[in-house]
């Protein structure tokens, strides 16, 4: 076996970029050049697998004559002696030993063999020891060990990184070797800030500068005049924005039908074709999913209206009229060679049309009106009728129910006259389970005025609503989008020099005297699409600026209340936040 000992290979170009996707997809590309022509087999996790299926359509990787795709824990794989074998894989011990058992007992000719992070020597000289009939060709780590889910976004799709106030042991591991990946495959070797008010945040940074210590030869990159920043935040300073629906495409479609690794469960939709069941959504391979990402609903609507007009034009017989989702979704069905021409546009207008559905079966214009309200104002009495009058609603669903009454509970959690224990016997009222009620609770001991170390709510009432409307089709109105993630007031602030390194202290000695550059922020808890959006937008404004956004997942309301529950169940206390930064708007 041919051990490697410098094992570091990166594609130079993504130095540029601040691009995870591209980063990935250069990686997975180099790893089928490297092994040659011929026919080939992909050997993977379950975490390579959806890292590699999240950048890359199978019918692409086919391009690449890889035409067999395997996990390295299946049992019942067959001996194929004319393929080559490349193997992605996380350097774990199981993975390790799954290599060691394949090495002894080889299924293929040769083995490229590429690590998603950094792999101890001894491990590398047990499998060099398990090669006897000398098939591997190639071992090297290939910093890829993150979902690269948009450019500027990733995750690492870990649910439940807190118990009480502290870490997981095995979640701030995996998250310190996802972050250290991040870094090198993107070649930035930072400066570190965190956020004081959270142990974890200190915790991870102070794991992260261990790595970077231990591994300097790795990250001894080209130096730059400004050195890019890592900022680590904690999710419980933010509480709110998970909390909220949402209106832009990605974000409404992981709120309402949930995104997972870019794929939609469309099961459970009244009437969906079979070939609809499971639809991927992907930047990367759909040109109109790229191009709506960040638009409103409305717009959306309209868009594939004004593409099914032109169609429509093509053919000038039996004209018919498009004037909403479901007249859409019946030209769809009577024109099947319009199927075949855009695929994608079908898929969307599926997709449309079930958000359309849940829209109005949810009366979720109303609830996200509330929802604006409690986020952005601070008129106690205004607020309270409007929680009220919906929980007399009885088309309100039960989650919406129960957010509505968690954000009154964290937007007037210390008001001397809070109505909080009336809501809770209205929502008992309404049948809501014991669960969902104790979560209300939950998530104000995991996001409260105690723990935040910032000021999430504006203390003034100068704040004014500003209600927009975005008008497309008939049956769609997209409704409110004026609040905006924490997470804009502090990367505004840091890009401008005035984040205080009282609350966002430096890891070490040293900190940046200019204006950063590359930016790099990690959410412990998870991030949001509203907050991607937030660091899209800022890209977009800010020339010189360029910020990647990551988090331990990407969450939805659900997703997020899940996160609360596992956090709060153990117990435990955070000390309290350390001051503040900034006023809301």
């Amino acid at each position: 076996m041919r051990c490697c000992c410098g094992l570091f290979v990166v594609c130079c170009c993504v130095v540029a970029a601040m691009n995870v996707t591209l980063a990935v997809k250069q990686y997975i590309s180099k790893m089928v050049e490297s092994s040659g022509p011929g026919m080939k087999v992909l050997l993977m996790d379950r975490e390579t697998t959806s890292i590699v299926s999240v950048v890359y359509t199978q019918s692409e990787i086919l391009q690449k004559e890889v035409y067999l795709f395997e996990r390295i824990d299946s049992q019942n794989r067959d001996s194929m002696k004319h393929l080559k074998a490349i193997c992605f894989l996380r350097p774990t011990k199981e993975n390790v030993e799954h290599l060691i058992q394949e090495l002894r007992r080889p299924k293929y000719s040769v083995y490229f063999i590429y690590f998603s992070n950094v792999i101890s020597k001894s491990e590398i000289k047990a499998l060099a020891e398990a090669d006897e009939q000398e098939v591997v060709a190639e071992v090297q780590e290939f910093y890829g060990d993150f979902i690269a889910v948009n450019p500027h976004l990733f995750s690492l799709n870990l649910q439940g990184v807190a118990r009480g106030r502290s870490w997981e042991p095995s979640m701030l591991s995996r998250c310190t070797q996802g972050l250290t990946s991040v870094l090198l495959a993107l070649k930035k070797c930072p400066m570190i800030r965190y956020q004081l008010s959270s142990d974890m945040s200190k915790r991870l940074a102070e794991s992260v500068k261990q790595i970077i210590t231990k591994e300097y030869e790795l990250f001894d990159f080209r130096k730059t005049e400004v050195p890019p920043l890592l900022l680590i935040l904690d999710r419980s300073d933010d509480a709110i924005t998970p909390l909220l629906n949402q209106w832009t495409y990605q974000a409404m479609v992981h709120e309402l039908l949930g995104l997972n690794n870019n794929r939609i469960d469309l099961s459970r939709v009244p009437g969906i074709s079979k070939d609809l069941r499971e639809v991927v959504l992907s930047a990367e391979n759909d040109e109109f999913y790229a191009n709506n990402l960040y638009l409103n609903f409305g717009e959306i609507g309209t868009n594939i209206k004004n593409l099914m007009e032109d169609f429509q034009r093509k053919r000038p017989k039996g004209q018919q009229k498009l004037e909403s989702i479901s007249d859409m979704k019946a030209f769809v069905d009577n024109y099947p060679q319009f199927k075949k021409m855009s695929g994608t546009v079908s898929k969307h207008v599926t997709v449309v049309g079930e958000l359309s559905r849940l829209v109005s079966e949810r009366q979720l214009m109303e609830v996200s009106e509330v929802e604006q309200e409690l986020a952005c104002q601070n008129d106690h009495s205004s607020a309270q009728q409007s929680v009220r009058r919906l929980l007399q609603n009885p088309r309100l669903s039960e989650l919406d129910a129960v957010r509505l009454v968690m954000l009154y509970a964290l937007r007037y959690e210390r008001h001397s006259s809070s109505i909080l224990p009336s809501l809770m016997d209205e929502l008992s009222r309404r049948g809501v389970s014991e669960r969902h009620r104790r979560m209300v609770q939950s998530v104000v001991e995991y996001g409260g005025k105690r723990v935040r170390g910032s000021d999430l709510i504006a203390l003034t009432d100068a704040v004014a609503i500003t209600k927009q409307f975005f008008k497309g089709l008939k049956g769609v109105e997209n409704v409110y989008t004026q609040h905006q993630p924490l997470l804009h007031d502090t990367l505004d602030q840091l890009i401008k020099g005035r984040l205080k390194d009282s609350q966002f202290p430096y890891l070490g000695a040293s900190s940046l005297r200019d204006r950063p550059q590359d930016i790099i922020v990690f959410l412990i808890g998870g991030a949001t699409y509203e907050e991607a959006l937030t660091v899209y937008n800022l890209n977009r404004c800010t020339p010189g600026v360029r910020i990647v956004l990551g988090g331990s997942s990407i969450h939805n309301t659900k997703s997020f209340l899940e996160e609360v529950t596992l956090a709060t169940a153990h117990g435990g206390d955070r000390p309290q936040g350390s001051g503040r930064h900034g006023n809301r708007r």
